[in-house]
């Protein structure tokens, strides 16, 4: 594992860092973590110098946290540097920001938060917890020992991005990016942005969710004609990591495969090295992606559950799949599992819910009647 340094301390993180949302689960339920595999493919991940872990109050329904604590019991947690995320649209007082923080270290058996962070920020939850003094209980909880250093997840528009990065002296953040995203969000402006201000950068979606593992013929096709061979996963992880502005990568690993794959990448990549032709064929592949997608949609699961037990995520899958992946049949298929089981876009009764809160500030509405038109 190669490794990077990390806020002004120069602290020594893993380029990788394991993202704690899509743990493998059982009987396709978010909720239930398959505990055994999930423990074994993240000791495994520290075993092999993964040394950042990163969970969230609402991961996994609300029961990742408490997994991972007790995952890192007998030696494992004085292993790792632990991330976890304050759920900002729960709070409503000033009281609440270390009411959660305190259920959180219950959750996670610790008397301390490595790095903590301030959750999915966008324009409106920012404002509202800068007025409820969210940066004194930063200063606050630092005082106190209870977290080491102060950052936040980012999904919103580059000009709030640099508003917020002006607003405290953060040591870190976390924005979404990868070579589909390059100019989405923050994208690789405010990379820039907050490496001129010596603020360290974690990387969320690298892989959009799992989308830019799975190639398509044509894809395939321009990864073949690079004389190095890789999956795509890998030449995903390799364009981030190509950036020195980057610290820590985060993959949501979901299978064991994946784990052992990811170290094998993050243990041979280092910032500038890929060559000109390689990232040539990263552009050509992200030309023919960009294309072919039809919705945006990265699995984060914000807009669950829907009222309607719409499964929304599941349905925007399958409808940039019918056009990226050339998987109509199947994906019709499945979507008529979801009509008899009234999960699927004809139960959407438009109430917004979802628009609401999407990170990625998709149309949902819109594109869960385009997506059936499709799918039916």
């Amino acid at each position: 594992m190669q490794y990077r340094y990390f806020t002004k301390d120069r602290l020594k993180v893993s380029q990788l860092g394991f993202g704690c949302m899509r743990f493998p689960t059982l009987e396709g339920d978010s909720g239930r973590i398959d505990k055994n595999l999930a423990t074994r493919m993240l000791h495994y991940a520290i075993d092999n110098g993964v040394n950042y872990i990163d969970t969230a109050y609402p991961y996994h329904k609300g029961n990742s946290e408490a997994f991972v604590g007790n995952a890192l019991k007998n030696g494992y947690r004085e292993k790792v540097y632990l991330a976890t995320k304050l759920p900002v649209w729960l709070v409503e007082s000033y009281n609440d920001f270390e009411k959660y923080l305190d259920e959180q270290l219950e959750r996670l058996q610790t008397d301390y938060i490595d790095f903590y962070l301030l959750h999915a920020l966008s324009e409106k939850t920012w404002g509202k917890i800068y007025d409820l003094k969210v940066l004194d209980f930063l200063d606050e909880a630092k005082k106190n020992g209870k977290i080491k250093y102060a950052g936040f997840s980012f999904h919103d528009s580059l000009d709030v991005f640099k508003s917020i990065v002006d607003s405290y002296s953060w040591d870190f953040c976390q924005i979404q990016l990868n070579y589909m995203d390059r100019h989405y969000q923050a994208g690789i402006e405010g990379m820039k942005y907050v490496a001129d201000k010596n603020i360290s950068l974690v990387i969320m979606e690298p892989i959009k969710g799992g989308k830019l593992s799975n190639a398509s013929e044509e894809i395939s096709e321009v990864w073949n004609r690079s004389q190095i061979k890789r999956t795509p996963a890998e030449w995903a992880l390799k364009w981030i990591l190509n950036f020195e502005e980057v610290s820590v990568v985060l993959s949501g690993m979901s299978t064991i495969d994946h784990v052992m794959e990811n170290i094998k990448t993050c243990s041979n990549s280092s910032p500038n090295s890929l060559t000109k032709e390689e990232l040539e064929l990263i552009d050509e592949v992200t030309e023919i992606y960009s294309q072919n997608v039809k919705v945006g949609c990265t699995g984060c699961e914000y807009c669950l559950p829907c009222p309607q037990s719409v499964e929304i995520p599941d349905i925007f899958e399958l409808y940039n799949n019918v056009y990226v992946y050339n998987t109509e049949q199947e994906s019709k298929n499945t979507y008529n599992r979801l009509i008899e089981l009234e999960k699927s876009a004809q139960n959407c009764i438009e109430c917004g819910a979802c628009e609401s809160i999407c990170p990625q500030h998709i149309e949902i509405i819109k594109s869960l009647k385009d997506a059936d038109k499709v799918l039916r």
